[in-house]
């Protein structure tokens, strides 16, 4: 509860939200003696796995959690999205979600939100009390919605992000404590806001948690070099929700959630080479680093993460697949896909996922053909210049996974059986007891 609520006395419903980026469930089950406070939360409140999206992938999961609906309404579908009309592509930034934000909708409803750190909301918005965009903004300065703000956090030593370019060295030591310096900047941020700021939706996400799994993973799950530093690193985020938690008042409600689960990482794929090597698309020379330059000489070609596209005639603009056989063509790709074993002789799709299936708004001209849910170990690339190999290895250890994410909440009466990312947003009005029609959400409320 923020200071002029305490003394304004008012009883009315308030949320605090927590987003620990890629924070797996089974991670948090495994280990109660780390996560000590979500372990309690569970035991005292609600608690259990929260179904991602497709693809699940941050730069698309967060636009979906935070507005309740699919990449075809929010028109964001991965890290790299394609123009319509266009072989351009561009990186999805907060601008680009074309659904209507949570917090926008606590704000039209005369209530306060501050938001920080979420991830593709740069450039930040003003018609919130306070906001600060996290993941993709380009620096502090323009990531914060006021001078005040900024200034506040530059005291912090706040940082947007861990340095990621510190994992991929073989000594981990300064990225481990680059990342702790990062989540202790966050936390208290949050708590000075969460003390001071007269709030009714408090909405903070911890993206440190994802990047430590992607270069710590590994080590966690083989009993490597850096397990214990990795487990350090989540006992201080626990310890840190606890502090939040005990900070709250009983009318206020708190919901810790990640938008995809972790797992450890054996071998990227390198999936427009596999389809370079099966004849789907060709590289006239090596000098390629974007889609316009294989696009002519391509039936099929692949984004990150594992999404499929035909080049399909009168959609693409040098279409040469015939809308005739376009569902043959599907098909065919679909075989060579199921195909594909690692090295290891595992298959690496686990399953595919046709595009209609999942996408469907105002903004699914972009939606991919087919999507790839990888087999645990088999991260999905999809550079365009032409790989030596199609499976490699890389710096990273972990990568991210569909099944396994969470929601765990102080809130005893949630019903969690089945849950999934489109739930959050409507879940988050309904505690608030903002109205909102149903029909607008591919999600349903959990109160």
């Amino acid at each position: 509860m923020g200071l002029f609520d305490r003394l304004r006395g008012d009883d009315d419903g308030r949320v605090v939200f927590l987003g620990i980026d890629g924070v797996p469930l089974n991670l948090v089950e495994d280990h109660p003696d780390v996560f000590a406070n979500l372990t309690d939360i569970r035991e005292t409140g609600s608690g259990g796995r929260l179904e991602s999206i497709v693809p699940p992938e941050s730069s698309a999961c967060w636009p979906s959690l935070t507005t309740g609906v699919n990449p075809g309404e929010t028109g964001v579908y991965g890290f790299q999205d394609r123009e319509v009309d266009s072989y351009e592509t561009y990186v999805p930034l907060g601008r680009h979600v074309n659904a209507t934000r949570l917090w926008d909708r606590v704000t039209d409803a005369g209530r306060d939100a501050t938001v920080l750190n979420v991830p593709v909301t740069f450039p930040p918005s003003t018609r919130v009390q306070r906001m600060v965009s996290g993941f993709l903004s380009p620096d502090l300065d323009s990531a914060t919605s006021d001078d005040t703000l900024r200034e506040t956090l530059d005291g912090f030593d706040y940082q947007i992000d861990v340095n990621a370019k510190l994992g991929h060295d073989d000594d981990k030591t300064e990225f481990i404590e680059n990342a702790h310096a990062t989540l202790d900047a966050r936390y208290e941020a949050f708590s000075h806001y969460l003390d001071q700021d007269d709030w009714d939706l408090f909405f903070g996400v911890f993206m440190s948690t994802d990047r430590v799994n992607h270069f710590l993973f590994g080590d966690y799950a083989t009993d490597g070099e850096y397990k214990q530093e990795f487990l350090e690193f989540y006992r201080t985020l626990d310890e840190y929700i606890g502090e939040i938690r005990d900070s709250l008042d009983d009318n206020t409600t708190l919901i810790v959630a990640s938008d995809h689960g972790f797992t450890e990482l054996n071998w990227e794929v390198n999936f427009n080479q596999f389809l370079a090597d099966e004849g789907w698309l060709s590289y006239a020379d090596d000098d390629h680093d974007a889609l316009t330059d294989i696009a002519e000489d391509a039936r099929a070609y692949s984004l990150i993460p594992g999404r499929f596209y035909l080049n399909l005639e009168g959609r693409e603009p040098e279409g040469v697949v015939p809308e005739s056989e376009y569902e043959a063509t599907r098909e065919e790709l679909i075989a060579d896909l199921e195909s594909l074993t690692g090295p290891d002789g595992r298959q690496v799709c686990k399953r595919i996922v046709k595009g209609e299936t999942v996408f469907d708004g105002d903004h699914d001209e972009i939606a991919p053909d087919l999507v790839v849910i990888p087999a645990d170990g088999f991260d999905l690339k999809s550079g365009f210049s032409g790989k030596e190999a199609v499976f490699t290895e890389g710096p990273r250890n972990g990568m991210h996974k569909f099944e396994n994410s969470l929601l765990y909440a102080t809130d005893p009466e949630l019903e969690l059986a089945d849950a999934n990312l489109f739930d959050v947003a409507p879940t988050i009005l309904d505690l608030l007891d903002v109205e909102y029609d149903a029909v607008e959400f591919d999600g349903t409320t959990l109160a």
